[in-house]
């Protein structure tokens, strides 16, 4: 996958509420009503992942989740982290 240019991440942030980029990956943190919600939703996105075959990294901290997305084979964020990014939009609701 190409990458996306540094205009092309500010405009698809634009489309993303909460997300930010960090270095070379997009990145959100979603908060939970407690450790169990946080695990629901770490558990939630395993189908996306595998669908794509495209998996996050993704740091848990109590009630806490915070998901980093990031092409590595590519090097950078490409419109696959887009897509996995507006998913999850959708799944948190």
């Amino acid at each position: 996958m190409n990458l996306l240019s540094d205009i092309e991440i500010q405009r698809e942030l634009g489309g993303l509420p909460g997300w930010s980029r960090k270095g070379d990956e997009i990145t959100k943190t979603f908060t939970f009503d407690g450790f169990p919600a946080a695990i629901e939703f770490v558990q939630s996105l395993v189908p996306i992942a595998e669908g794509m075959n495209h998996h996050p990294d993704l740091d848990i901290r109590y009630n806490k989740v915070t998901v980093r997305l990031s092409s590595h084979d590519s090097g950078g964020v490409t419109e696959r982290d887009v897509r996995f990014a507006r998913k999850l939009l959708e799944l948190s609701g």
